[in-house]
This record gives structure tokens, C-alpha cells and sequence, in this order.
């Protein structure tokens, strides 16, 4: 018997509790008999006032996220998508791809995390080599980012990180001061410019300024999104979110 409204696929996601901004993007992606099943990842809305209080916080969330895969399987999902990002980076690629297994392991079901969707995109995109990203982390995170697209072979020319004082608090960014951000992040030297944190809206931020500078902008959520799609052999296409989703 196949699902009534998912019945090409049904997407698991697993997403922190506090996040708001993934399961609106997601559905907003959603093409038609694909549907979406979020699962919570249990944490507190914990403040980020150093680096040791972000990493700390972030590592309640990796701890935690087998629950919330627990949670999603009853529901049959086909294949699983993780709504949150910081964790997915830390300890460059080795760290991230034990990090995947684990949850690929414990569900018997493959899953798209949002490290991995961009460097995937960025090979779609094709001649990157130096890059630049922004995050809603504090600086220790975007090291570990940093780091884990050097182990890709990405040269990170600059990163800004805007230390945001806790979990909701990053979807209460304004549009205008990421665009800003990432305005501010490019240059000549640059080939193409990422926003990472799934708590941060920026699909359509992203997207506006890929037109407006004239090279990839990526959001993290399209990314994932996108990455899930295809990993599944979906080939569909959206305008109105970036050339990620329009062309690739």
C-alpha cells in the first residue's frame, strides 16, 4: 500500500525543538507526493553567551537526536534529513561522516546532513575553490566549519559568525542583516558564499543575492533540501529559491 499524500516518498526530519524556520523551508520545498515528518530533538532554549556555552549546547543536541529518530520511525519514512547543522561539521570530514553513520546505523535508513549537501552543491555548481560563509555560531563553531571544507578542499577567505544569545534567538534575524552579511562577505576572491545554521532564514535571501552578485549563494536548508531530492532520484525543479534547486 503506498501513502495517500506521500506516495512518491515520506521525509523524515529531525530537527532541535527549537528550531522554527527548517519545517516551514522544508515544506515550502516539498514537491508534490513528497511529505515531510518532523521530529524534535529535545533541548532547552539554552543561552550562547561564549564558546563554551555554544559547544556545550550544540552537543546536548547530537546527544539527543536518536530520540527524536526513534520518534520519526514509527511513521515508515523512507529516508531521513537533518534540520540542524553544527554538529554535522565537527571534527572536519572524518568527525561528520562518523556522525552520519551513527544515525544511519541506529535507523537502517539513509540520511542527508547539511556539511555534506554543500559540499555536494558546491561540486554541482562547479569551479569553487574559495569560499566564504556566515552562521548564526560563535567563533569555535566556525573554526570547526572551516575546518571541515578544508578537508574538502576549500579554502575558507572569510567567515563571519553572528554570535547569536540563544537557540530562538537565530530565527529572530532580520532578512536585511544577513543580506547584509553575506553582502559584506564577498569579493573578487570569492567563488562562492554559504549560510550556515538551519535555524536562520535565508532561502530566499540567498537566492535574491545570487542574482544580485552574480555567483552561488547557498542557505544551508535549500542545500539539505536539495541534497535529500536528489540523493532519492528526485529530480524536480523550483524556481524562486536559487539556481541550486532551478538548475541542478
Amino acid at each position: 500500500m503506498i501513502d495517500a499524500q506521500g506516495y512518491r516518498a515520506k521525509f523524515g526530519v529531525l530537527g532541535p525543538a527549537t528550531n522554527t524556520i527548517v519545517q516551514p523551508d522544508f515544506d515550502d520545498m516539498r514537491p508534490e507526493g513528497i511529505t515531510n515528518h518532523y521530529s524534535r530533538i529535545y533541548v532547552e532554549n539554552a543561552n550562547a553567551i561564549s564558546n563554551e556555552a555554544f559547544m556545550s549546547g550544540t552537543m546536548v543536541i547530537s546527544e539527543n537526536t536518536l530520540d527524536a529518530v526513534r520518534h520519526v520511525l514509527p511513521c515508515a519514512p523512507d529516508y531521513l534529513v537533518m534540520g540542524m547543522s553544527a554538529v554535522t561539521f565537527y571534527g572536519g570530514a572524518e568527525g561528520a561522516a562518523k556522525w552520519k553513520g551513527r544515525v544511519e546505523d541506529y535507523s537502517g535508513l539513509k540520511i542527508s546532513v547539511g556539511s555534506e549537501s554543500l559540499v555536494e552543491a558546491l561540486k554541482a555548481y562547479g569551479g569553487v575553490k574559495k569560499i566564504a560563509f556566515m552562521s548564526p555560531y560563535y567563533p569555535v563553531a566556525n573554526d570547526e566549519v572551516a575546518n571541515f571544507f578544508s578537508d574538502h578542499g576549500y579554502d575558507t577567505v572569510r567567515e563571519h559568525c553572528l554570535r547569536c544569545p540563544s537557540w530562538t534567538a537565530i530565527a529572530q534575524v532580520p532578512h536585511e542583516q544577513t543580506k547584509q552579511v553575506m553582502r559584506d562577505l564577498d569579493s573578487d576572491d570569492v567563488d562562492a558564499i554559504m549560510q550556515i545554521g538551519t535555524n536562520l532564514s535565508a532561502v530566499k535571501v540567498a537566492a535574491e543575492l545570487e542574482q544580485e552578485l552574480a555567483k552561488p549563494v547557498i542557505a544551508i536548508n535549500t542545500a539539505t533540501y536539495w541534497h535529500a531530492l536528489r540523493a532519492n532520484n528526485f529530480e524536480d525543479q523550483m524556481q524562486g529559491i536559487g539556481l541550486l534547486m532551478s538548475d541542478h
